[in-house]
């Protein structure tokens, strides 16, 4: 089905939306560089601060869980402050995470660092998602989330590419400090040229905003299936890139396939680089046709699946070369799948309460993410570092999600027929 109708009361877009997202965007850049900068450096963390794999992947969990408590609070806030000023908190928070995990000479207060990175970090994807949908014409969300996601994993090359060699370079608090000046950069634009709406689409007056208005809006964006599969899609697609490209990717490609540092930094970028192409194709795709988000997802998920058990269960002691190849170009596809949960999420929820819903679709692929990370660093401890056994959680969470998803896809279809039904009629009432 294509949707390319436009909607009652939709922005015009145009090259001044094109302006002020790229501002939001760029914001969303910087922190998604500061969040992956510890997967280039996991082995540097283990060294400089004498902790095993557990302890390593604290650091990633405790980020991901403060990340991910934050997405429905964050939410609330984007939709009753707005775009400008929770993005600027965010900023503040995560540079300041930044430049404290630079100076940690301790394992608490490097912790400390990284939890306060996450909780800037949370702020940052769900405002320019709303960003998005406050500045460009509803037919055009897929890809403008879709190139948002890309811009963030533009940031993941820059940490693959850049903060890896700066580490190793000048050092670990000359590279994370030095980093930290892109935080303020972003800061200067979004306090200059940001703007949360264009003229003449300014947001619905907000309601109360007591605790009961708060339980309300939670409760309504839940009760949507959209909202509820949303979740499930990203909790079931973004996982397995997200913890290879976190942290556990590059120990794997080193202690357990034998490759050198520069040849598994080769393969994150690599993820990296299959990701940004497979998000110009999954929004060019989804935009023109809504209803392949679902077989996309899926087949994302079957790949990833069948990517992971090949490499697992290869019989030689190594993977061959091209095996790890295709597992990275294929892990590069679950950042564009986990934003079609977004695509789900979107349609069954009024401009009022996008911002909640997103936060509700947003935590399931950091939960799945956190969850995923603790329980490898668990089993690496117990097996005596075995990955074969380790990496096989994957298929746990891949597992759990799945059975939600084919739980609530008819429903969700349902509701949002329903949905398109009413806004065509409306379209029909307003007067030319």
């Amino acid at each position: 089905m294509n949707r390319a109708a436009t909607l009652p009361g939709d922005p015009p877009g145009g090259r001044r939306a094109i302006a002020v997202w790229s501002i939001g965007v760029s914001v969303y850049f910087v922190a998604v560089i500061f969040r992956t900068s510890l997967g280039v450096a996991g082995l540097d963390a283990a060294e400089r601060f004498h902790v095993g794999a557990s302890a390593l992947s604290t650091f990633s969990i405790l980020q991901l869980l403060v990340y991910a408590g934050m997405q429905i609070p964050v939410g609330l806030l984007v939709d009753r402050l707005g775009t400008k000023k929770v993005l600027t908190i965010g900023v503040l928070l995560f540079t300041a995470g930044q430049l404290g995990f630079a100076f940690s000479a301790s394992y608490g207060m490097a912790l400390a660092s990284r939890a306060l990175l996450g909780c800037g970090d949370a702020m940052t994807f769900i405002s320019v998602l709303r960003l998005g949908t406050r500045w460009f014409p509803a037919r055009r969300g897929p890809l403008v989330a879709q190139l948002a996601g890309l811009a963030g994993m533009a940031g993941n090359l820059v940490s693959t590419l850049v903060i890896a060699r700066l580490l190793h370079g000048v050092g670990w608090t000359a590279a994370f400090a030095g980093s930290a000046a892109a935080g303020v950069l972003v800061l200067v634009l979004l306090l200059l040229f940001l703007q949360d709406h264009p003229e003449g689409h300014h947001p619905e007056p907000f309601p109360h905003r007591g605790s009961a208005y708060v339980r309300r809006q939670i409760a309504a964006a839940w009760r949507e299936p959209g909202t509820r599969l949303g979740l499930w899609v990203h909790f079931t697609t973004q996982f397995p890139a997200m913890v290879f490209l976190l942290l556990w990717g590059m120990p794997f490609l080193v202690q357990a396939q034998g490759l050198t540092r520069a040849t598994a930094g080769e393969l994150l970028t690599l993820v990296v680089l299959s990701n940004m192409g497979a998000g110009l194709i999954y929004g060019q795709i989804v935009a023109r046709h809504h209803t392949a988000r679902l077989p996309l997802a899926l087949g994302t998920v079957a790949a990833t699946a069948l990517a992971w058990a090949t490499v697992l269960v290869y019989p030689g002691a190594h993977a061959p070369m091209a095996l790890l190849v295709v597992l990275c170009v294929v892990l590069g596809f679950c950042g564009p799948a986990s934003m079609l949960g977004f695509d789900f999420a979107r349609p069954a929820n009024p401009p009022e309460r996008q911002g909640t819903a997103s936060g509700i679709t947003n935590m399931g692929g950091f939960v799945a993410s956190m969850t995923t990370l603790l329980a490898i660093g668990i089993l690496l401890d117990a097996t005596g570092d075995n990955y074969r056994i380790a990496f096989a959680a994957v298929f746990v969470l891949q597992a759990a999600g799945l059975s939600q998803i084919f739980r609530l896809r008819k429903q969700a279809a349902r509701r949002e027929r329903e949905r398109l039904v009413a806004s065509r009629v409306e379209t029909v009432h307003v007067p030319a």
